[in-house]
């Protein structure tokens, strides 16, 4: 089961992971998962596991447009987040990156630590209490690019970036 991590409103790149963790500053790229979260809730990247869902409010990823912010999500293993409105920048990034983003407002809904199971291909959860949250359907190439890992492995399986022709 994953765990759900609660976030509020406005959580913005910075705040994900400060740039002086950009990778630029680091020795090695694959140490950014030390610092998700860092500042904001520092027991995050030691608690994270793969597959564990973020639920935020409002305007999630809000900033700069710094690719390293959901990059740092992927390399803990964030197996998907959930808020009801993103920065149209990091919803892109996460997207190339293959990390899931659903539009939904579940904040009052679960809880912060509570097991859940996501069921990416049919946008569901189930609580550990047996609730069933269905979450917006997404399109059938978001789907495709998270099933490959992102833009990049999509591409380079397919030979074509989703929604060109066959």
């Amino acid at each position: 089961m994953a765990r759900v991590w609660i976030f509020g409103q406005d959580i913005n790149t910075d705040q994900i992971v400060p740039g002086r963790y950009a990778p630029y500053m680091l020795k090695n790229e694959a140490d950014l998962r030390n610092y998700p979260f860092v500042e904001h809730r520092p027991d995050f990247a030691p608690g994270v596991q793969p597959g564990d869902l973020i639920v935020a409010g409002n305007n999630f990823g809000c900033g700069s447009s710094r690719e390293y912010a959901p990059l740092a999500l992927r390399l803990v293993g964030v197996g998907a987040i959930v808020a009801p409105l993103f920065a149209r920048i990091f919803f892109r990034n996460a997207l190339n990156l293959g990390i899931p983003c659903f539009t939904a407002d579940l904040t009052s809904t679960l809880r912060d630590g509570q097991e859940v199971e996501l069921r990416l291909e049919e946008g569901l959860i189930v609580t550990d209490e047996g609730q069933h949250i269905q979450l917006p359907p997404p399109p059938a190439f978001l789907r495709d690019v998270w099933a490959a890992g992102g833009i990049v492995p999509f591409y380079r399986q397919y030979g074509r970036f989703p929604g060109e022709a066959r």
